[in-house]
């Protein structure tokens, strides 16, 4: 990257011309250098020629998308600051981009105002990051230094837009910037420096990550570590730390600042709403057109072609399909809004899989399996839940079992009290799940298709549900499969 001056090269990447067009002269009124490109291929022939300080990528793309682009840009020279331009229909992209490093992100349509303000707040970035450096390399501090000098670097890190923390090995804060005291809702004249993380956020998932990062048990080789807070009813900050390693390579504590996210998630939130609004939607007539296929096909008279009753099949099993899932998105909003806990009951979760497992033995049984239940040797303690969401979890995992089970398979659901958790398995001898898949099945649509479960239908949603309801019930989901060993899917729940 080139030294720090106000002529900086800024790459803008989109599809659209009449896009590339416009940020350019905006850009060049600003007094940047300014290289366009119109998709990822062309970007990355710039970038080998040319030394880039800021790009402004498009997520929509043919070709290479932003994603992949940004990870590219990101292998080049992760000195490059980039900002993403995002559609509505890509914000949960655009989450993900800046989980993974991008600084800011532009929803369109943009006023050139807003481009202005992100471009200006990107440059004073690095400036600050330049200036930062320098002085590191001016003279080497202690994290103590830092609080007890009035620095330049510690004025640097005071008027960061971005909110600071640094930790030291014991996790106790000795610097904070009034960004950090604005972003937490804290009173920036009363908040000083010297106490633990946990008396200026009371979350204990975040405290225990810095803990850990301060003490340098997290590693830092890959991504830095990230985290979702939520301050209040309408903002969501995500925090992002980085252990700080001196020469010696010894951790002496660690660095984390938080980036404001209310935005992406309140369009979160409306995506969810509106998929929710269209399910609703379209649910009833698909329901009357599946009833009508079953009615033709019952009253099918003799003189219909096997041709035609197998079309009316497919047809009547396609809308089967589309009504399910439109349940699973429906069921995914209801997570996602907090409403899967309207129905508080004490359950004997025994009782619960012994019923399921019985309403499941039907359709194990028209594929010569054996499903089973084994009871526990002794009697569980009530669960506390919505039953609702339990059938849900275990329904979803025995269908997982018997439809990726071949015909004569054995299936066998265990329950049991492990420690302070009711401990449920449901084990299959099927086609089973290779290593490398096992997180990623747990992702909305993702299916794993090889030659034995390529046939089978599905919308790759009962995972990401069982998930979902497992995590609000602070429960934990464990797989242990591999190709053709069968799966064993292991839920606790704590009592």
């Amino acid at each position: 990257m080139v030294e720090m001056t106000d002529f900086l090269k800024i790459l803008v990447v989109d599809d659209e011309r009449d896009i590339r067009d416009g940020v350019e002269r905006i850009l060049k009124r600003m007094g940047y250098a300014v290289l366009k490109a119109g998709q990822g291929e062309e970007a990355l022939e710039i970038l080998e020629k040319e030394t880039v300080d800021i790009a402004i990528l498009d997520l929509k793309m043919p070709g290479m998308d932003g994603m992949e682009l940004h990870q590219r840009i990101r292998d080049m020279d992760e000195k490059i600051i980039v900002i993403i331009i995002t559609g509505y229909a890509t914000i949960e992209t655009a989450i993900e981009a800046m989980k993974q490093g991008a600084y800011d992100f532009i929803p369109k349509p943009f006023e050139p105002e807003h481009l202005r303000i992100v471009v200006r707040r990107a440059h004073e970035k690095l400036r600050l990051m330049a200036e930062a450096k320098a002085l590191q390399a001016e003279r080497a501090r202690t994290l103590i230094d830092l609080d007890m000098e009035k620095s330049r670097i510690r004025t640097i890190v005071e008027s960061l837009p971005t909110a600071v923390v640094v930790t030291n090995t014991s996790g106790e804060v000795v610097l904070m910037n009034p960004a950090f005291s604005r972003s937490l809702d804290l009173d920036v004249s009363a908040v000083v420096a010297g106490k633990k993380l946990a008396s200026y956020v009371e979350d204990e998932g975040l405290c225990e990550m810095v803990l850990k990062l301060s003490r340098g048990e997290l590693d830092a080789g890959g991504e830095p570590p990230s985290y979702e807070l939520l301050v209040s009813d309408s903002k969501y900050l995500m925090a992002r730390g980085q252990p700080v390693i001196n020469e010696n390579n010894e951790c002496m504590g660690a660095v984390v600042t938080f980036s404001n996210i209310t935005s992406l998630k309140m369009l979160d939130q409306l995506k969810s709403e509106f998929v929710a609004k269209v399910s609703h939607e379209l649910r009833s007539p698909l329901s009357t057109i599946h009833e009508q296929l079953a009615m033709v096909l019952k009253e099918t008279s003799v003189h219909e072609t096997d041709v035609d009753q197998h079309l009316i099949e497919r047809a009547k099993e396609k809308t089967h399909g589309l009504i399910s899932l439109i349940g699973d998105l429906l069921d995914l909003s209801r997570i996602e809004a907090g409403g899967i806990s309207h129905n508080i009951q004490s359950i004997q979760v025994a009782d619960l899989l012994k019923s399921i497992v019985e309403f499941l033995g039907i359709r194990a049984q028209s594929k010569d399996q054996a499903l089973s239940f084994e009871p526990p040797s002794g009697e569980l303690p009530l669960f506390t839940a919505d039953p609702m969401a339990l059938e849900s979890i275990f329904g979803n995992l025995i269908a997982n079992a018997i439809n990726y089970s071949p015909q004569g398979a054995s299936i066998i659901v265990k329950a049991a009290l492990a420690g302070n958790s009711i401990q449920v398995q449901v084990t299959d001898n099927g086609f089973g799940i290779a290593p490398k898949y096992h997180d990623q099945i747990f992702e909305r649509f993702y299916r794993v298709k090889d030659d034995n479960t390529r046939y089978i239908t599905g919308t790759g949603l009962g995972l990401p549900i069982v998930k979902g309801l497992v995590d609000s019930m602070n429960g934990t989901i464990k797989l242990d499969s591999d190709v053709g060993k069968g799966a064993t899917f292991t839920v606790l729940l704590p009592v």
